[in-house]
């Protein structure tokens, strides 16, 4: 019965929306509290950018493992007690990683930190998808990614302004604080599940889902637009701050981590655009996004800091306007084994960001800002075209 669902105007449509917004700003703040630090780390441990950007990248990577257990795990103990214990080890960890004194003990814990973040990151689509009215969910989602594109932005904006006043440690120990606060308020508010069958954890019926999924050429389309799309975010935000470190910019650490307000812009966009695809259909919207990826990948060759800015704004925009909408439209189109669909998508979405990433910094040391706007455009240009080719 639809009432059975959460509603639109319900209160327990803001509550859900709130915690998973919750969640999803501790699970992001911590996962990309490293990157406004990649020019220090490079700095401070003698490495090179591509090292630096390994702080980024493990965690991404260890979060892409954890999300083949996930969907079992959360099948078997629920969907709420697998995210309540994501965000818990997710603090504790973050504490263990502003202790870290030695680079090779930051990345380790790093990698501990994102393996704990699958628990939310791959269960709050299912739970969406679950427990939300049809006519809700793309708004649903909008909210939820809203809550990733500010933990992402605070996250960064956080431990840039704090080590510049304090130290890095002292910023991520702040920010584990902060988060093991959010755990609270987010254990608190959430909705217990009232669609969730529990089922036993199995291997095989693991293996099945995956298998089912990506057995369906669109599905898999989807899929692969999170592998490129969040590939290219990462690669042109980890090597924006060595470029801005640069003559004529020579942005301090603070500063290149107060650009990251730029999300803001994704804030709206991941609403606003999630609610339009509810309405005009995920594929339209979907090609709007990325034109506007498209267009601030070319304006960021510009020179001028403003035209910089702006360029990422537009890319910005489009993206989490695209992630909210693709994400969505994943779930909708997952008849069966749910938990498999979200896993699957967020598997090549940080694959994509641990991968290509890291690439980046290769391409940067040799190419420079032109060879990261060129890996960028081809990886927008390969979405175009899947999303071209697709089914609405």
């Amino acid at each position: 019965m639809s009432e059975h669902f959460i509603q639109r105007r319900s209160p327990d449509f803001w509550r859900a929306s709130l915690a998973l917004s919750i969640g999803a700003f501790v699970t992001f703040a911590n996962l990309y509290s490293t990157q406004a630090l990649l020019p220090l780390f490079a700095r401070e441990f003698g490495i090179s950018p591509a090292s630096a950007s390994l702080s980024l990248s493990v965690s991404t990577a260890a979060l892409a493992l954890a999300l083949l257990i996930t969907p079992m795990l959360s099948d078997h103990a629920g969907r709420k007690s697998v995210m309540l214990t994501s965000l818990i080890l997710t603090a504790l960890s973050g504490f263990a990683i502003a202790a870290s004194q030695h680079y090779l003990w930051l990345l380790l814990f790093r990698a501990v930190q994102g393996f704990s973040l699958a628990g939310l990151a791959a269960i709050a689509m299912t739970y969406v998808g679950e427990e939300f009215a049809a006519n809700c969910r793309g708004l649903a989602m909008g909210l939820y990614v809203s809550g990733t594109a500010i933990g992402g932005m605070m996250g960064r904006i956080v431990t840039g302004t704090l080590t510049e006043l304090f130290s890095w440690s002292a910023a991520l120990l702040i920010l584990a604080i902060i988060s093991s606060l959010c755990t609270l308020i987010f254990a608190i508010a959430l909705p217990p599940s009232r669609h969730f069958d529990r089922r036993s954890a199995s291997l095989a019926e693991m293996r099945q889902g995956f298998s089912f999924h990506l057995q369906r050429p669109d599905q898999l389309g989807r899929f692969m637009h999170g592998f490129l799309l969040m590939g290219g975010l990462v690669t042109l935000y980890n090597y924006l701050g060595f470029r801005l470190h640069q003559s004529p910019y020579l942005m301090s650490d603070g500063q290149i981590g107060w650009l990251f307000s730029i999300y803001l812009t994704g804030i709206f966009s991941s609403i606003w655009l999630g609610s339009k695809a509810d309405k005009y259909g995920a594929r339209n919207i979907l090609l709007i996004c990325l034109a506007l990826m498209l267009s601030g990948t070319l304006l960021s060759l510009a020179t001028s800091l403003s035209l910089i800015i702006l360029a990422m704004a537009l890319y910005t925009f489009g993206f989490f306007g695209a992630h909210s909408v693709v994400s969505s439209w994943c779930g909708q189109q997952a008849q069966s084994f749910k938990a498999q669909a979200s896993a699957l998508y967020l598997l090549f979405y940080y694959v994509g960001s641990s991968v290509l990433g890291a690439s980046g910094g290769y391409i940067w040391s040799q190419w420079q800002w032109p060879g990261v706007v060129t890996m960028v455009l081809i990886l927008v240009s390969c979405s175009i075209l899947i999303t071209w080719n697709s089914k609405q």
